[in-house]
């Protein structure tokens, strides 16, 4: 006998209600809700001073708009992932749904700083939305190891574009010309 498991929509998601303690962010991953805890000290920090460099260089150059978690990126039905940042460029600013307060659509960069309990979702679960729903660039920052993985869409699939470990420069393959020195990060 077969069991069909009901996958959650972002229609139902949304109408979902959370008790007022419920510290808790959640975000709709293949139709499942996952919770996700508050992020630690460490990982605010390097969210924080990726979020901020990627903010100045977008509004020097005014190429659209950088935003941080907690924010819905509704990518599919089954799939409202909430990315730690965000980049959205000036031609897709059409996403930015202004009336629901999220993004509906693809953005062009989005970054997920690893936290102890997000090793394999983000590494696996999160890397094969993000791929399957075409998001131009994927970055995998690593606070353990201290390093950046950055990986490129091409024909479909993520291909390795950059790794950078202990020193170094890492660079976008969307935002050309955006540099960050590891240092800057950690």
């Amino acid at each position: 006998m077969e069991v069909l498991e009901k996958l959650l929509t972002y229609q139902a998601y949304r109408k979902m209600e959370f008790d007022e303690d419920d510290n808790f962010q959640y975000e709709l991953l293949n139709g499942v809700l996952m919770k996700k805890g508050s992020p630690t000290i460490q990982h605010q920090r390097i969210a924080g001073n990726i979020y901020f460099l990627l903010r100045l260089f977008v509004e020097k150059k005014k190429l659209g708009e950088v935003f941080t978690t907690p924010l819905n990126v509704v990518l599919d039905e089954h799939n409202a992932p909430q990315p730690d940042i965000i980049f959205i460029g000036n031609d897709k600013k059409l996403i930015l749904n202004e009336n629901e307060q999220v993004i509906i659509g693809i953005p062009d960069i989005v970054v997920e700083v690893l936290s102890p309990g997000s090793v394999r979702r983000d590494r696996i679960d999160k890397k094969a939305i993000y791929e399957k729903a075409g998001v131009p660039e994927y970055w995998i920052v690593d606070p353990n190891y201290k390093n950046v993985e950055i990986y490129h869409l091409k024909e479909g699939r993520y291909d390795l574009f950059g790794f950078v470990e202990e020193t170094g420069i890492v660079k976008s393959s969307v935002l050309k010309d955006f540099e960050l020195a590891l240092s800057q990060i950690f």
